[in-house]
């Protein structure tokens, strides 16, 4: 009966989440079913939820009522699945009544049977921590088709005092390598593989016993089918000279890393329980320099977490200015339950924790257009991801951009082709884009 159905899939939250909906939609795919992107359409709605943030879960319960309006169409079941449930099922499944399944996030492979009792006892089903965590590799593919995220591992060791990451996703859980590859060898032609965990660097401690980051990514290369590897959510301090190394000599791995920071100051970062140091990360920032003197890095950083003194954001924003990162993004902590900074003394204003952020953010546009402006009157290599039609002109990215966080770069061509790569001449910048024309469209 549900291979009938017309289903509709929202995917709320990060680049994560979204390869757990990817995996999904392949087994919506192995049971037939079919799929659409106009939720009037649908009959099943599944709505796959983050819970990072207050914010977070704020969208996705706004989400939910939004696809209840269409009950009154052709809508039958609302389903709500991922890390809300997960975490707060208890709080969520008497208040909202308006869904008829609830799945957490190891809960996937019992989507078929939940919806069937539903429908046959017209009774709401509480499915959350009824399956397994079981490895699956069949996805449909979200992204452009030229780039895909391979999502190595899940949940987290860290236990950093503002996160519920641990709470939600459990202990960190690499996935088998030789999976990994074929999922990988699964994904057909692709220009540029990301890889994503909560923590990427830590990959293969707990299942092998050592880690095997690098390991891993010497496989990825070797496949023929991949391009480019790009790194996400490396942490500070599992960053090994092995993986810089790594990165300077294989070709296949852009000259690009992701190093979530979260803060420069050393009390605050103990107090994050964060294992850094300012000290160690500017050595860390060092050694790749000197490595790697093209190196594009990316941080992201908090701002006014409990206690946060404006001497120790004057820090911070001195150490913004002598890291020098290509690009950053700046966040205001967020009082989230059940975390140990939930329950610490000295909560920030709001007003304070915003105007904080806000100062961040004005250091770091002024490093990033000064980073830009070197690449005026030089030519890069840019990945084609489509054409602007309100900039009339094509948009793709350069090493130095990862898809949908980072700026892009906007080009004139004769023709271009999605996921190809064209060498574009640039003739001027703002604050995180680039704009220029091909060789051709010189001639």
């Amino acid at each position: 009966m549900l291979s009938k159905k017309i289903f509709g899939v929202i995917s709320l939250g990060c680049d994560k989440n979204r390869v757990d909906t990817e995996k999904l939609l392949g087994l919506l795919k192995e049971k037939g079913c079919t799929t659409t992107d106009d939720l009037s359409k649908a009959q099943i709605v599944i709505v796959n939820t983050c819970a990072f943030l207050q914010t977070a879960r704020e969208e996705a319960i706004n989400t939910v009522f939004e696809c209840v309006a269409y009950k009154s169409r052709n809508l039958e079941k609302i389903v709500v699945t991922g890390c809300l449930p997960q975490k707060f099922i208890e709080e969520l499944f008497e208040p909202l009544q308006e869904v008829d399944v609830f799945l957490g996030i190891c809960d996937y492979e019992k989507i078929f049977e939940a919806l069937e009792l539903s429908y046959r006892t017209k009774e709401r089903q509480n499915y959350v921590g009824k399956g397994a965590d079981g490895y699956r590799k069949a996805r449909v593919l979200t992204t452009d088709e030229h780039y895909a995220y391979l999502k190595i591992a899940d949940g987290c060791y860290n236990h950093c005092t503002y996160c519920l990451i641990p709470k939600i996703r459990g202990k960190y859980r690499s996935y088998p390598m030789e999976k990994l590859i074929e999922e990988a060898q699964s994904l057909g032609e692709i220009s540029e593989l990301i890889l994503v965990a909560q923590d990427s660097t830590r990959y293969g401690e707990d299942l092998y016993g050592e880690n095997r980051f690098v390991e891993l990514i010497r496989k990825l290369s070797s496949l023929d089918n991949i391009q480019k590897i790009r790194l996400l959510y490396c942490y500070p301090d599992v960053i090994s000279d092995e993986l810089i190394e790594e990165m300077a000599t294989n070709d296949k791995v852009l000259k690009y890393i992701d190093i979530p920071m979260q803060h420069s100051e050393n009390r605050i970062l103990k107090l994050m329980n964060r294992k850094g140091t300012r000290e160690g990360y500017l050595l860390l920032l060092k050694k790749f320099r000197e490595k790697i003197p093209d190196i594009a890095i990316r941080s992201t950083f908090i701002s006014g977490f409990p206690s946060e003194t404006e001497e120790e954001f004057e820090g911070m924003k001195a150490f913004i200015q002598e890291a020098q990162f290509f690009n950053c993004g700046f966040f205001a902590y967020s009082k989230e339950p059940d975390t140990a900074a939930s329950r610490m003394k000295g909560h920030i204003h709001h007003a304070t924790k915003k105007r904080r952020v806000k100062a961040l953010y004005q250091i770091q546009e002024s490093i990033s257009a000064n980073i830009l402006s070197k690449f005026v009157g030089k030519k890069i290599q840019v990945v084609c991801d489509g054409i602007d039609y309100d900039k009339d002109c094509f948009v793709g990215r350069a090493y130095f951009s990862a898809p949908d966080i980072d700026g892009k770069v906007y080009f004139n061509a004769c023709e271009a082709m999605q996921g190809e790569s064209y060498t574009v001449l640039i003739e001027k910048t703002d604050s995180y884009d680039l704009y220029g024309k091909t060789e051709d469209y010189l001639i």
